[in-house]
C-alpha cells in the first residue's frame, strides 16, 4: 500500500512539474510574439513639472516591447510658451481617458498605460507596475510591413472573441530637441521623444482578420519618421494590439 501512494505520489509530481513546464513555454512563447505595450504620456513644453516626465519616457522608449509615445497637449499655450507640437486633437483625446478613468479633469504629466490604467507621469513605481498588468492582457497581432513600392501593408490578425474598435495610424519623431525661452520652463533645453505629430483612425475591425495598405504619397505626406498601428474603442479603453515600424528614408 504505501508503495502504491509512493508510486502515486511520484506521478503527481511529475505531472505538475510537467504542466508547469509546459505552461512556461507557452508563457514565454506568447511573451514574445504579443505586441508592445502601449505608454502615452500627456506632456507640454510650457508644464514645469513635464520634463521629468519626459525623461522618463525617453527610458521607457528604449525598452523592447514598449511603445512610449509623447502627445503634447495645448491648454497650457497660454502661460508664456506655445508648444510647436501641441495639437488639440491630443487633448481631446487625453479628455476622452478621463471618462473612462472617472476623472472631472486633465492634467500634466500623465502616462496612460495601454488605454487600461493612468499614473502621474514622473512616478517611475507606478507607471511600471501599470505596465506589468497590461503585459497580462489578451493581445490581437499587428504586423507592418513596409513594400519596396514605399506603401505600408497592415495586417490585424483574427480575435478570440469578436469585439469593435478602430484601427488608429499614428506618425512620430524619435526625438526633438528644443530651448525654451519663456514660460514656466524658460531657459531650459527639453529633450521630447516619440513625438506624436499626426493620429488618425483608418479603419474599423470586429474581430475579423484585416488588411489595410497606406500608399507611400501618403506617408510622404506626413511628419513622422516611426509609424505606429493599435487597435482601440473610439471611445477609448484597453488597446487590444498594436505594432511599429521606422520609415526609413522617411525625412521632414
Amino acid at each position: 500500500m504505501t508503495f502504491i501512494k509512493t508510486i502515486i505520489h511520484s506521478f503527481t509530481l511529475a505531472l505538475v512539474a510537467l504542466t508547469f513546464m509546459i505552461g512556461s513555454v507557452y508563457a514565454g512563447d506568447n511573451a514574445r510574439h504579443r505586441g508592445p505595450t502601449v505608454v502615452e504620456l500627456y506632456t507640454s513644453q510650457g508644464c514645469s513639472s513635464c520634463p521629468p516626465a519626459d525623461a522618463l519616457l525617453g527610458k521607457l522608449a528604449k525598452i523592447e516591447g514598449i511603445l512610449a509615445l509623447s502627445f503634447h497637449v495645448d491648454y497650457w499655450d497660454y502661460i508664456g510658451w506655445k508648444d510647436p507640437f501641441a495639437a488639440p486633437i491630443n487633448s481631446r483625446r487625453q479628455r476622452e481617458y478621463s471618462r473612462i478613468f472617472r476623472k472631472s479633469y486633465v492634467y500634466t504629466p500623465q502616462m496612460v498605460i495601454h488605454g487600461m490604467a493612468e499614473a502621474t507621469g514622473s512616478n517611475e513605481r507606478a507607471v511600471k507596475t501599470g505596465i506589468r498588468h497590461a503585459k497580462l492582457a489578451p493581445d490581437v497581432p499587428i504586423k507592418l510591413e513596409r513594400l519596396k513600392s514605399g506603401d505600408l501593408n497592415i495586417r490585424v490578425a483574427r480575435g478570440r472573441q469578436p469585439r469593435q474598435a478602430a484601427v488608429w495610424l499614428i506618425f512620430y519623431d524619435p526625438i526633438h530637441q528644443t530651448r525654451i525661452r519663456r514660460g514656466e520652463n524658460r531657459g531650459l533645453k527639453l529633450n521630447n521623444y516619440n513625438v506624436v505629430r499626426m493620429i488618425k483612425k483608418i479603419g474599423d475591425w470586429r474581430g475579423q482578420r484585416l488588411a489595410l495598405t497606406i500608399p507611400a504619397a501618403e506617408l510622404k505626406d506626413h511628419k513622422g519618421q516611426g509609424c505606429a498601428v493599435f487597435l482601440q474603442n473610439a471611445q477609448k479603453g484597453p488597446i487590444l494590439g498594436a505594432a511599429s515600424i521606422q520609415l526609413a528614408g522617411h525625412v521632414n
